[in-house]
């Protein structure tokens, strides 16, 4: 048992290194960025990239669907836009004289959402079933989604103009958060090298194919979480519900999330168990879009992120006899 799983996480780190070569080819100098992507694809979630116009967010996501060679759609959210233009329609054949359903771009193995939140919320509500539950009703029919699916959405600040906030249930079924951030000088020095006579897009061919990220997942599923560390992470949980300055803390599906990251991001370590590094490392990501803070926090401009950490630096830490 013990080496066909590290035959597994063998495989795993050589598919997964491919794949991560290929987006950081595209996206320079910023490692991190690519290797969270990464471990949400594997932990089976879903990824909001969110940042300021022009700091490479629809890049990432457009350079990891591109790396994997399944069915891509990408969806341009505008005002406009209706549900039945993201999940599909039953239209009218003339010929057969019944209604028939035609998809819409949400089946796919990675859906791009650029701009998620210029989209009213009607429409940004669309996506909620496809995303839990991997299916979609339409006219009283549910289709299913095949696996993998993963949704990765960008969004420019809620300040910006045009946007609309993303509601709470709709920010809880994304497994991470990130944001890109500014490349420092010499890897935008070399971005202007790069990018400046073509766009690496074009060249980026697909590293691995849908059916071999099934399989990693597969994988990532079997990776060993001892019980002292599920208690660290439900404690970590309980301490945003309980904490004075959030009005609203995590919910038992970001429990669900954070220990799939850890397993995932353990995988990409090649280790077939979670230690609570691995919790602490994707608490920020995976927790702290999910939290909203009281009105007093947000008068001090306390951050979400900045919560979670300091719950991370005073939570107890499991030792192995725990």
């Amino acid at each position: 048992m013990r080496n066909g799983a590290s035959r597994g996480l063998d495989e795993l780190a050589q598919v997964a290194g491919k794949i991560r070569g290929a987006v950081e080819s595209v996206i320079e100098g910023k490692p991190d960025a690519v290797r969270l992507a990464l471990t949400v694809l594997l932990a089976e979630g879903h990824l909001l990239i969110e940042d300021v116009p022009g700091v490479g967010k629809t890049m990432l996501a457009k350079a990891l669907a591109r790396s994997v060679d399944g069915s891509v759609r990408r969806v341009q959210f505008t005002p406009d836009l209706l549900p039945s233009d993201i999940t599909g329609v039953s239209a009218f054949n003339q010929e057969s004289r019944d209604f028939e359903f035609k998809p819409g771009p949400i089946f796919a193995n990675i859906v791009v959402g650029d701009e998620i939140n210029r989209a009213s919320p009607k429409t940004q509500s669309a996506l909620l079933e496809c995303m839990e539950e991997r299916q979609v009703t339409v006219d009283g029919t549910t289709y299913e989604l095949e696996r993998p699916f993963m949704v990765i959405a960008t969004q420019n600040p809620i300040e910006m103009e045009g946007t609309y906030p993303l509601p709470e249930a709709q920010r809880d079924r994304f497994t991470a958060r990130i944001s890109m951030g500014y490349p420092d000088p010499g890897a935008e020095l070399e971005m202007l090298d790069v990018h400046g006579r073509s766009s690496p897009l074009e060249g980026l061919a697909p590293v691995a194919f849908s059916h071999d990220v099934r399989a990693l997942i597969d994988v990532v599923r079997q990776v060993h979480v001892a019980q002292g560390v599920r208690r660290y992470a439900i404690d970590l949980i309980t301490a945003t519900r309980r904490h004075p300055e959030l009005r609203l803390g995590a919910s038992p599906r970001a429990t669900l999330h954070l220990v799939r990251a850890a397993r995932a991001l353990a995988a990409l370590e090649e280790r077939d168990y979670v230690v609570p590094d691995d919790i602490q490392a994707l608490a920020v990501p995976v927790l702290a879009h999910r939290l909203l803070p009281t009105a007093e926090a947000q008068v001090e401009r306390r951050l979400p992120e900045q919560v979670v950490r300091e719950i991370v630096d005073r939570l107890p830490v499991p030792t192995p006899h725990r």
